[in-house]
């Protein structure tokens, strides 16, 4: 049997770590894109919308009378592309928030997380969230589980705003200063190779998630412990 790993804090991935990808590709993205047109419409005043936009256009090479329709036609390019884009993921959060509020949206999480994460928060570790998603997103995700709502078990979210790229390891550096703590007490789940890397070249302990039917499940983790379920993992808080 493995080793318990030494984990002050626990930081995980989002889609294809806890939720399926399905719930993101198809349910989420299927419902921000008709929505981003009408969102954007209605709320021009709203700050982070505005700038959103402004981004958009600087990204893209628009120019300044760009319209709603080719701002869409970016964003729908993008998230065909899979792009992790800001200003896509600042608008796809506002409109997931108001999904979840109108509960419209549920997160279905995999039957392992919530156990394991519990279990975690009992031995005295911190739970964080680290995903391309905004804050946002991930606060209203949390908030409308099939398993209720789960808000109160993370202490810190981390986005690509307020950390970083999830493939640069200055982002977990920044984090790292956040959490307080010693990298090396921090245990980062995640089913993408090229993230794992770039936590432990910060320092950190991973955990490779290759959940079977998932994108990354047949990926080449190197040298990061590889596991199919939250069930396999094991923590020891340092004392």
């Amino acid at each position: 049997m493995t080793a318990p790993t030494p984990a002050r804090w626990v930081v995980i991935d989002i889609e294809g770590t806890v939720t399926p990808t399905s719930q993101v590709h198809r349910v989420l993205y299927d419902y921000a894109r008709p929505r981003l047109g009408p969102w954007i419409d209605a709320h021009p005043d709203d700050p982070q919308v505005a700038a959103a936009v402004e981004a958009v256009r600087a990204e893209a090479g628009l120019d300044a009378e760009a319209d709603t329709a080719a701002i869409v036609a970016v964003l729908h390019g993008w998230m065909d592309a899979d792009r992790k884009a800001t200003p896509l993921k600042t608008l796809q959060g506002l409109i997931w928030q108001q999904g979840y509020a109108d509960r419209e949206l549920r997160t279905d999480l995999f039957a392992d997380v919530v156990g394991a994460l519990l279990q975690f928060r009992e031995q005295g570790a911190g739970l964080a969230v680290f995903s391309s998603g905004s804050v946002a997103a991930q606060i209203a995700s949390f908030s409308h589980t099939a398993d209720g709502d789960l808000r109160h078990l993370f202490t810190h979210h981390f986005d690509t705003v307020n950390a970083g790229p999830k493939r640069e390891a200055d982002s977990y550096r920044a984090m790292t200063e956040v959490l307080a703590t010693a990298p090396d007490e921090v245990l980062f789940a995640s089913d993408v190779p090229a993230e794992l890397d770039a936590a432990a070249e910060a320092g950190w302990r991973t955990v490779g998630l290759a959940r079977p039917g998932e994108p990354f499940a047949d990926a080449d983790f190197g040298a990061h412990r590889t596991v199919k379920t939250f069930d396999d993992i094991s923590i020891e808080v340092p004392a």
